[in-house]
């Protein structure tokens, strides 16, 4: 339904001829107060349109009074077009950008978030006209684009809105949808690692594992395992740091 000047008294329109005639200063001041409340219905009326998509009344009510006080700042009477329709593209304007900026849970690309709002208004626009719910080509037919764009539209809509974590997903509310993600499981990963390492330590010559059988499983300090094997402590050290980097190179190369 389309705002017209038949709608609004005409005391409402001469605000607007007064207000901009009317110079800088506290008079003007109060007659732009009175001007904004005057038309503050249509207001209303274009806010009520898009109430129960998710945004609460007041904040779409909000949103469209500053669309009217914007209005109401630019309007030339001079240019010899009714308020109205200088205004309602306005308001629309901000209540659309609201919902663009405001309400989604993940950023998207505007370019989506404005054929989100372009595929809701053709599916409710087709709803009516065709008296059955729109297809895919339907929608891509009334907007103009191809079906590709519209099925792109309709997936990066599902970032509108976010579930939470807590949310059941059983009916005795015992599971939730935090409950059914997966999650890292190191203890996967060690198992993974030791199924690698038996080849990798396989690999090395005798001393080398005896070496490190003895530091890592014996618990042998540098200083017994040369005493032990008739070498420097050095020598030790240098033994263990080359065996490492030799199974390193192993479990990395796989």
């Amino acid at each position: 339904m389309t705002f017209t000047s038949t709608r609004v008294p005409e005391a409402a329109s001469e605000l607007l001829r007064e207000l901009a005639t009317t110079a800088p200063g506290p008079a003007r001041d109060a007659l732009r107060d009175e001007a904004v409340r005057a038309w503050l219905p249509m207001a209303h009326h274009l806010a009520h349109r898009y109430s129960g998509r998710g945004e609460p009344d007041d904040d779409l009510i909000q949103t469209a009074v500053v669309g009217l006080i914007k209005s109401v700042d630019r309007f030339d009477p001079e240019r010899g077009i009714e308020f109205a329709g200088f205004a309602v593209p306005t308001i629309l304007g901000e209540i659309r950008r609201h919902f663009r900026d405001r309400t989604w849970s993940i950023r998207v690309p505007r370019r989506l978030q404005e054929l989100r709002l372009a595929i809701t208004d053709a599916s409710n626009t087709l709803h009516h006209t065709l008296g059955r719910s729109p297809t895919v080509a339907d929608i891509a037919a009334h907007l103009n684009t191809t079906e590709e764009e519209v099925l792109e539209g309709l997936e990066g809509a599902r970032a509108y809105s976010a579930r939470s974590l807590s949310t059941p997903v059983t009916e005795d509310g015992t599971t939730t949808l935090g409950d059914t993600l997966g999650v890292m499981d190191h203890d996967m990963e060690l198992a993974e690692l030791r199924i690698a390492l038996g080849p990798a330590i396989a690999a090395l010559d005798e001393r080398e594992r005896m070496i490190l059988s003895l530091r890592f499983f014996g618990n042998l300090t540098q200083s017994e395992i040369a005493t032990k094997i008739g070498v420097s402590q050095m020598h030790v050290s240098r033994l263990i740091t080359r065996t490492l980097a030799k199974l390193r190179v192993q479990l990395t190369a796989g």
